[in-house]
């Protein structure tokens, strides 16, 4: 297999990972999407709000170079409007990591100071920021007493059927 297969495949799993997540939550109720335990980020719908955010963030800095900002004032997405949003995300960090290249820079804001950080760090970010937040609302569904699902890649593997 070439390197961009490895990549590939990684970001694949990080876009069904997200998407199991979503889907599973979707049968929360609102009491259960506002509900948090101490070292999380916040309520599980704060935390997957905050995951789909920084993702859209990453992939649109990684694509144009630019952030993403939500529109100050927006209202809180819902379960539909997250997924749609992973889902573009997510499929746009799958086609782009395979075309990142070591040398690959984007300028950003750090502090007030510019920078040029390597795109593959976004790439990195991205997987990195997702699992640990995935984490945290799959204990925060445990502490529910609500099964999460299981994201390992091994389960990834057994649903591709291979």
């Amino acid at each position: 297999m070439q390197p961009t297969d490895t990549l590939t495949t990684l970001f694949r799993h990080h876009l069904w990972a997200n998407l199991r997540l979503l889907e599973s939550c979707a049968a929360l109720t609102d009491e259960q999407m506002s509900a948090a335990i101490s070292g999380t980020f916040g309520s599980i719908h704060d935390t997957l709000q905050h995951i789909v955010n920084a993702e859209r963030s990453y992939f649109a800095r990684i694509s144009t170079g630019q952030p993403y900002r939500r529109q100050e004032g927006a209202p809180p997405m819902g379960i539909a409007e997250m997924t749609e949003s992973a889902q573009g995300s997510g499929s746009g960090l799958v086609d782009w990591a395979a075309k990142v290249q070591a040398s690959d820079t984007v300028q950003i804001d750090w502090d007030g100071t510019l920078r040029d950080v390597p795109k593959t760090i976004l790439l990195t970010q991205a997987i990195n920021h997702a699992t640990e937040h995935r984490a945290q609302v799959m204990a925060t569904m445990t502490q529910l007493g609500v099964q999460p699902p299981d994201l390992d890649s091994w389960s990834y593997f057994d649903q591709l059927g291979r």
